[in-house]
């Protein structure tokens, strides 16, 4: 890891962070993860969803050389792709890397490009919980955009937190979807294509459906399944 003196565990840190930042608002909070030197090297990970361009836009004007991992599992809508493209050359962001799976672990485990059809979870871990791990192991920390009221398992989010060997920032933890709206509609952002079709949480296009105005913005994804989430957001190995 980058950092050269020894510092306290990551458990202490994020405690020590929330306490610090409690009461800031977003932009600040994003400024600190780009200077405060208990988290180190960032990345924002981005989808180019249907709310990433706040963060997107909150990281050109702070800081637009900031790298932007973006996952790329070759299952996105193809609106998807044309959006990342434009917001990235609207925005001026100077580093965004496209992150893929292995085109070999892709044909060893995925052949027909079905496996989302009967192991959805085995899929993002090919696709996305694989590269990302991959794509961040040179970074301390990484920012990602979710927000309490998205779902049940995020209600408690914090605005740090650990991540297996790294710190994770939630800069909009609190944010409430009228505060999106606001921010998107007040700097004159471009939304998502798709949002405007029905689509609220923007996913791979197999796994992705349209949702109805008296359901939660997440009920398009893996409808049907039990599946919440892919994966990316677990923590799967105990704190150091």
């Amino acid at each position: 890891m980058p950092f050269e003196t020894p510092l306290p565990p990551l458990a202490d840190r994020a405690a020590l962070l929330n306490r610090r930042y409690r009461h800031q608002a977003a932009m600040p909070v994003l400024r600190a993860a780009l200077a405060d030197p208990l988290l180190g090297k960032t990345a924002l990970v981005s989808s180019f969803g249907a709310e990433s361009v706040v963060l997107l836009h909150m990281i050109s004007v702070l800081h637009p050389a900031t790298p932007v991992l973006f996952i790329d599992t070759q299952m996105l809508f193809a609106e998807t792709l044309t959006y990342q493209q434009a917001l990235c050359a609207q925005l001026g962001l100077h580093d965004v890397r496209v992150i893929r799976a292995d085109p070999a672990q892709l044909r060893k485990r995925d052949p027909f490009g079905r496996l989302h059809m009967a192991l959805p979870d085995e899929c993002c871990a090919l696709r996305k919980t694989e590269p990302l791990e991959q794509a961040l192991a040179d970074f301390d920390t990484w920012i990602t955009g979710r927000k309490r009221f998205q779902s049940g398992k995020r209600a408690g989010l914090t605005l740090f937190e650990t991540d297996q060997n790294r710190l994770k920032i939630n800069p909009l933890s609190r944010w409430r979807p009228q505060d999106v709206a606001d921010y998107i509609d007040n700097n004159a952002l471009p939304r998502h294509p798709l949002v405007a079709q029905g689509y609220p949480s923007i996913g791979c296009a197999p796994c992705t459906s349209k949702v109805k105005t008296d359901e939660d913005a997440r009920a398009g994804r893996w409808r049907g399944r039990e599946k919440t989430e892919c994966g990316i957001h677990f923590d799967k190995r105990p704190n150091p």
